[in-house]
């Protein structure tokens, strides 16, 4: 934990005036053409929180001493129940557009977490890396969903705030639950330095769990991407090496709406990516066919108990 706090001393001149500045003005079309849509009705699958639900660093002390799936169970129950911070709920919008020929370019808007999954509070909370199965039954039961790669991109592209990218020794205690406290806390002493508070779209802290084609083939694996360093470039290509159970420190779960707004006109992520016309705005592969039979696949395969 020191030894975060000290880096991000280290880098806090350095990026300060950078990160502050990461905010981008969306083209003058895009705005005109469809405003901002991504009101609260989005999100009203999240339950309320519960008034005795723990904060961040209760929550961090009752699993201090657990990984594995006895960890993963108890926090797929806190976020099921609700217990995510209130600024999660307000979804922020990513524009995009198609590259066509002549005047039949979409404007496209994607309504995204400004942050990851997290448990707590707005004043207090933690965010939580996850296994593929709880990052897709929490998406599923809110009605949301993971971005594609092009999505990733789009939010480190437009968020208000891009953190510096603060990785931690590899190996076996990457998964630990000490490793996940110890990111969260350099992640907010980056956050404190800056000065900025959280419900801003923020990225470049964590490696995203993502959507992609590649998983048609790979159900028993995690797609993971991202993690940019300032100017975009991610430190994490895509990747679908790790089985679907792999999470440590670096991951994050990104939920984005299922409703896609086309140049204005609301139209379901599902429809939009299996669309030729429109699928490349959201996807450098192009169609994802059937992104809900895919992330319904995904949690089926994660049922099934390991021989």
């Amino acid at each position: 934990m020191a030894a975060g706090i000290a880096l991000n001393v280290g880098i806090r001149r350095a990026v300060r005036g950078v990160l502050l500045c990461a905010a981008i003005l969306v083209g003058a079309n895009a705005v005109a053409a469809v405003g901002n849509p991504c009101d609260d009705s989005l999100t009203r699958r999240i339950p309320l929180r519960p008034s005795d639900a723990p904060g961040g660093r209760q929550f961090a002390e009752r699993i201090e001493s657990m990984s594995g799936q006895e960890r993963e169970t108890l926090v797929q129950q806190q976020l099921l129940s609700g217990n995510v911070p209130d600024f999660l709920r307000h979804l922020r919008p990513v524009y995009l557009r198609t590259n066509q020929t002549g005047d039949q370019n979409a404007e496209l808007v994607v309504c995204a977490a400004p942050d990851y999954l997290a448990i707590g509070s707005d004043q207090d909370f933690l965010l939580i890396p996850v296994q593929l199965e709880t990052a897709l039954t929490t998406a599923g039961r809110f009605d949301l969903s993971l971005p594609t790669p092009r999505i990733v991109d789009a939010i480190y592209a437009q968020a208000a705030v891009q953190f510096v990218p603060q990785p931690l020794p590899a190996g076996d205690t990457m998964r630990s639950t000490a490793y996940f406290q110890r990111h969260n806390t350099m992640i907010e002493a980056q956050r404190a330095a800056l000065g900025v508070a959280p419900g801003l779209l923020s990225a470049g802290h964590k490696k995203d769990l993502v959507i992609t084609n590649r998983l048609w083939s790979n159900l028993d694996r995690v797609a993971i991407y991202g993690w940019e360093l300032i100017g975009g470039a991610p430190i994490q290509p895509l990747s679908t090496v790790h089985g679907w159970r792999y999470v440590d420190y670096s991951h994050g779960a990104r939920l984005i709406s299922t409703h896609v707004f086309v140049n204005g006109r609301p139209r379901l992520l599902n429809e939009v990516l299996a669309d030729p016309r429109l699928a490349s705005a959201l996807s450098s592969e192009g169609v994802i066919s059937d992104v809900r039979g895919l992330m319904e696949r995904l949690v089926a395969v994660a049922d099934v108990p390991p021989r």
